[in-house]
């Protein structure tokens, strides 16, 4: 009895360390846990919480909009749900939710929620599009300036065939204003090439606009692509949004399989219509835009997932590219080491006399998880290690690269605790080199909860 007692305590303690806020409750909705960070937010002391209904301590809520309730009700998880509202201080705050029932052995017992705070990105993300619209009001022809594509086809360094077979096709759909659909794993140079097709068409003196939809919040991102109307919500101002901004020209929406469903079926109606309404906008304005959008995942995957609307992909599916991993383009390696290793040369003032072949062995010999961005880095670093007027040699790469982490005499046998911390250490590391260090991403690639991952993360410090 007593050994649970202190392992509640326990799970209490490293519950309070999390910098999210949680709130747990149990299966009559009474609140059985309720952090600091989780007070912080709504303005509470967590005494006027704690012990206390969810309907008591939240008088603005009830059986329908709680989600805590409503996870009890149904069982059923709601995963990353957006909420704006305004806390007992009377401070708007904008957060994401995440509330999963507690279950055991089958039983459900409870429900917990965890909030992340987006107030302030939200806010920072709002006051640089307010002053982008009135930078957009004050001098509307010259937003496209602003806007411009720095990437030309030739820009795409490769000698492998089906690179230059995908250029010369791409040369031909840039005449045109067809949707694009491109996909590529993480690091392929997806961007280089969408931006290649707007410098080779009638729009290249048009704005080009890029946006990463799994880089903002998907209640922003709405406001973002579409603008917003003066009174639309607390706090909407008068704005263009970027499908405005890019009129005459082109957008780019990436990782488009991260926006979420419901703005997915916004963006169907403007490719349909070439008609776009701000956020709280009954009528339409014409815009004339070219879409173009990539992803990571296969498309056809993410239909089956539910991460890609099937009408969206059909309409954007008019001109679709793959574009082949590193690992495939073994006649590339070469070329864009030594590509790197003269650019850094420039950009360090050194002079590094190439690479051995067994060096070049070695990048051959690896599989590119991060393609040519992980090459990229991988030359840097090498670069960085390597003597002046000397070729980059094997001790000069990373260990990973090599397949070795700590030296150690190959007859010697590692403790399988310290092997399986290694090897985690190594998925860990490779999925935050793939997401270009994103943790939500990192985590979905390695299927943990991000809690999980950061935490790990925190571990290692």
């Amino acid at each position: 009895m007593k050994e649970k007692v202190e392992t509640i305590e326990i799970l209490k303690a490293i519950l309070k360390t999390i910098d999210e806020g949680i709130h747990a409750v149990d299966a009559k909705g009474m609140t059985i846990f309720y952090n600091e960070v989780a007070a912080s937010l709504d303005g509470l002391k967590v005494s006027d919480v704690i012990d206390y209904h969810v309907l008591d301590a939240f008088p603005s809520l009830n059986q329908d909009t709680s989600t805590l309730l409503k996870v009890i009700k149904t069982g059923k998880p709601i995963i990353n749900e957006q909420q704006t509202y305004t806390n007992f201080n009377g401070k708007r705050v904008d957060t994401v939710n995440t509330t999963l029932p507690l279950l055991v052995n089958g039983k459900l017992i409870g429900a917990i929620e965890i909030s992340k705070d987006l107030t302030k990105i939200k806010q920072l993300s709002e006051k640089l599009l307010d002053m982008q619209a009135q930078f957009h009001k004050a001098h509307p022809k010259s937003m496209s300036h602003g806007h411009f594509a720095s990437y030309h086809l030739n820009d795409f360094i490769s000698a492998d065939p089906a690179i230059e077979q995908l250029k010369h096709l791409l040369i031909k759909v840039s005449q045109t204003s067809s949707p694009v659909l491109m996909f590529g794993e993480t690091g392929t140079g997806k961007e280089v090439l969408i931006q290649g097709i707007h410098n080779q068409s009638p729009r290249k003196n048009k704005p080009f606009i890029a946006q990463n939809c799994a880089a903002i919040p998907s209640q922003l991102l709405e406001s973002i692509l579409f603008g917003t109307l003066k009174g639309s919500f607390t706090g909407a101002v008068e704005r263009p949004g970027l499908f405005e901004i890019a009129d005459g020209g082109t957008l780019f929406l990436d990782e488009i399989n991260s926006m979420p469903l419901d703005i997915q079926a916004k963006l169907l109606r403007v490719l349909q219509d070439g008609v776009v309404s701000r956020v709280g906008e009954t009528k339409g304005k014409a815009v004339n835009v070219r879409i173009m959008a990539a992803l990571n995942e296969h498309p056809v995957e993410c239909v089956k997932n539910n991460k890609l609307r099937e009408d969206l992909y059909y309409r954007l599916n008019v001109i679709f590219f793959e574009v082949p991993p590193l690992r495939e383009r073994q006649l590339d390696i070469e070329l864009l080491a030594r590509h790197f290793i003269s650019h850094y040369n420039h950009t360090f003032h050194k002079q590094v006399k190439g690479i051995t072949d067994k060096a070049l062995q070695f990048l051959c010999e690896y599989h590119w998880p991060g393609n040519v961005r992980e090459l990229k880095h991988v030359i840097e670093y090498a670069m960085n290690m390597a003597e002046d007027h000397q070729p980059i040699r094997n001790s000069d790469l990373p260990d990973h690269l090599l397949g070795k982490s700590k030296p150690q005499a190959e007859t010697s046998i590692v403790p399988l605790r310290e092997a399986l911390a290694r090897r985690e250490e190594e998925l860990i590391s490779t999925a935050l080199s793939k997401t270009d260090g994103n943790i939500q991403q990192a985590a979905q690639l390695l299927k943990i909860p991000r809690q999980t991952l950061q935490y790990k993360l925190r571990m290692k410090t």
